[in-house]
């Protein structure tokens, strides 16, 4: 009886181990892959911080680009509204010619 007692604690004892020794592994490659995100997430720290770098020393090519599309829409507005005045004074001239 006792050595049956001494297998089963010894195999017991034996799985624990084997748990702890998984337990162990899978600790060990979480944080390998929390590593491996660290670094993923410090290159993309980084790729955005260059990304934002670019973007500041194109914006005042970006501003030079609105403030000519304003002066283009202002400019298009002017061109439709001489557009209609000389419909207008074409009108005119037709009516004064008519006479």
């Amino acid at each position: 009886m006792f050595e049956k007692m001494s297998v089963f604690l010894q195999g017991e004892l034996t799985g624990t181990c084997e748990d702890y020794r998984l337990l162990e592994n899978m600790n060990k490659l979480t944080s390998l892959k929390y590593m491996e995100m660290k670094d993923i997430s410090i290159n993309i720290s980084r790729n955005l911080q260059d990304l934002n770098n670019k973007y500041a020393s194109l914006q005042p090519y970006l501003d030079q680009i609105n403030q000519i599309e304003d002066q283009v829409s202002s400019l298009e507005q002017a061109a439709y509204k001489m557009d209609a005045y000389s419909k207008k004074l074409e009108a005119r001239f037709k009516k004064l010619e008519k006479r």
